[in-house]
C-alpha cells in the first residue's frame, strides 16, 4: 500500500462540477498534491494515511477561487452604501484610502482571509494597494493568491505615480518568483484611470514576465460614454487597439458590452470575471453572462471588495450568479447550478491558466473544502451541486485545505488567531 499524508472522506465527493458526484468518496493527498480521488472503498485498499479525516455528513468539493477582490477593503465595509460607483469611489473610497498604511492593509487583509476561509475560498485574485504587504499576509496564512499592485495615472496612497507602481510590480515579481502559492499580476486599474502609455507599459511588463493582466472593464454606462467621447470606441475596443485584449487578460465586470465587444473578447480569448452582487449593489447593471458563455468565453466569479458587496462570500455569489440570468431573461435553464459552481472552480482555474486547480483528481493541487450537510437547510440531499449553490451558507463550511495544509479544521481556523485579530480591529474602530 502507498503512504499518503491525508485521506479525507465524506458522504459525497464532487470532483468537478461536470462529473457525477461520488457517494462515500475520498481524496488521498501527499504533500501539496492529490494522489487520487474516488470511492472510499477503493482508496482504503490503495493507501495508508498518516492522518485520516472522516466526515460522515461531509460534502467534499474543490476549493473555491475568488477571481476578483480587493481584500483589505473589508476595512471600509458599510462606509458608504447605496451610491453609484463614481460617487462611491471618488467621494468616499478614494479619500478613505488616502489614510491607508501598510499596517492597516495587513490588518484588513488578515480579516479578509479569515472571512474567505470560513466561506470555503482557497484562492483569490487581489488588486489593491501596498500589495507586497498583502503577499506577506497570504504567505503566512496559507491561501493561494494572484496579487497585483493597483496602477493609476495619479498618485496612490502607496506610490507617487503609475510608473512607480509598475516598478513595484516588477520588484514583487522578482521577490515572489517561484513561490508555490503566490503569483504576481500586472494590474492597471481601468482604461479611464491609466494613460495609453501606462497601459502599453503594463502590457510590456506582463509579456516580459509571462504574467496575467487584471483590469476593470466596462463596469458602468458612464465608463462606456467616456470611452466613446475620448477614443471613439468602447472600452473593450480601446483595449484591443492597445493590444491588451488577449489570453493573459482578466477583464473584470464587463457589464456594459455590445455584441461587437463580446465577439471581440471571444476572438482574442480574453477571460471575464463576473461580480454580480457588487454590480447589483452599485446599480452598475448585470453582465451578459449567458451571451459570454455562448460565445465560448471563459467566465470566472468574484465578489469584488467588501466595501461594495458587502461580504466576501463566494457561496452567496454563486447563488446570485445562477439566479440573475434566470430572472432577467425569464428562463430557468440559464446559468445552471453546475455553471455557477464551475465559475468558482474549474472555469476560474482555466481563466488563471491553471489546469491543476479547481478540481479534485490525481495530480491536481490539494485545495479542497468540506461542507457539513447535517444542517436543517441542507436535507434532503438529492443533488449535491444544486444543494451547494442554492442552499449552502458560509457557516456550513467545516474544513478548508490549501496545498495540502489545513487552514480550517472542524470550523477552527488554524493559521489565524481570530481573538487577537478582533481585538486589533476594535483598537482601530475606537
Amino acid at each position: 500500500m502507498e503512504s499518503v499524508d491525508y485521506l479525507i472522506s465524506g458522504e459525497v465527493l464532487i470532483s468537478s462540477p461536470d462529473v457525477d458526484p461520488i457517494p462515500r468518496g475520498a481524496v488521498a493527498i501527499r504533500g501539496d498534491t492529490i494522489v487520487a480521488a474516488g470511492p472510499l472503498s477503493e482508496l482504503v485498499r490503495r493507501f495508508v494515511a498518516q492522518r485520516t479525516i472522516d466526515r460522515p455528513a461531509g460534502l467534499i468539493l474543490p476549493g473555491l477561487i475568488n477571481a476578483h477582490t480587493h481584500a483589505a477593503m473589508v476595512l471600509f465595509r458599510g462606509l458608504a452604501d447605496d451610491l453609484p460607483l463614481k460617487t462611491w469611489l471618488e467621494d468616499h473610497i478614494f479619500p478613505a484610502e488616502a489614510r491607508l498604511t501598510p499596517e492597516l492593509v495587513r490588518l484588513g487583509t488578515e480579516l479578509a482571509c479569515a472571512e474567505m476561509i470560513r466561506c470555503g475560498t482557497t484562492g483569490l485574485v487581489d488588486m489593491y494597494l501596498f500589495e507586497d504587504t498583502v503577499a506577506s499576509v497570504i504567505d503566512r496564512v496559507g491561501l493561494r493568491a494572484w496579487l497585483g499592485e493597483g496602477i493609476f495615472d495619479f498618485p496612490s496612497p502607496a506610490f507617487s505615480s503609475g510608473e512607480e507602481a509598475l516598478r513595484e510590480t516588477e520588484r514583487m515579481m522578482e521577490k515572489w518568483r517561484g513561490h508555490p502559492r503566490i503569483t504576481i499580476t500586472v494590474d492597471p486599474h481601468t482604461p479611464y484611470t491609466c494613460r495609453p502609455e501606462l497601459l502599453r507599459r503594463s502590457l510590456e511588463v506582463a509579456e516580459a514576465n509571462d504574467a496575467l493582466i487584471v483590469i476593470h472593464v466596462a463596469e458602468t454606462e458612464w465608463e462606456v460614454e467616456e470611452a466613446m467621447m475620448h477614443h471613439g470606441c468602447s472600452p473593450v475596443r480601446y483595449l484591443d487597439r492597445l493590444s491588451l485584449l488577449g489570453e493573459r487578460l482578466l477583464a473584470i465586470h464587463c457589464v456594459n458590452l455590445t455584441e461587437d465587444d463580446i465577439s471581440l473578447l471571444a476572438q482574442r480569448k480574453a477571460r471575464v470575471v463576473h461580480c454580480p452582487e457588487s454590480n447589483l449593489k452599485l446599480g452598475s447593471g448585470i453582465a451578459p453572462v449567458p451571451q459570454l458563455l455562448d460565445a465560448g468565453i471563459i467566465v470566472a466569479l468574484g465578489t469584488d471588495g467588501a466595501a461594495s458587496n458587502n461580504d466576501l462570500d463566494l457561496l452567496s455569489e454563486m447563488d446570485t450568479a445562477a439566479k440573475l440570468a434566470k430572472g432577467l431573461k425569464r428562463d430557468p435553464t440559464l446559468i445552471s447550478a453546475s455553471d455557477a459552481l464551475s465559475m468558482a472552480t474549474t472555469w476560474a482555474a482555466r481563466a488563471l491558466h491553471r489546469e491543476d486547480l479547481g478540481c479534485l483528481r490525481g495530480g491536481a493541487r490539494a485545495d479542497l473544502v468540506v461542507v457539513d450537510l447535517d444542517q436543517v437547510h441542507l436535507r434532503p440531499c438529492y443533488n449535491p451541486v444544486s444543494l451547494l449553490v442554492y442552499a449552502a451558507r458560509s457557516g456550513d463550511v467545516q474544513d478548508v485545505m490549501v496545498a495540502g495544509s489545513m487552514l480550517m479544521e472542524d470550523r477552527r481556523l488554524t493559521t489565524i488567531d481570530e481573538g487577537r485579530l478582533l481585538k486589533d480591529l476594535h483598537k482601530i474602530e475606537s
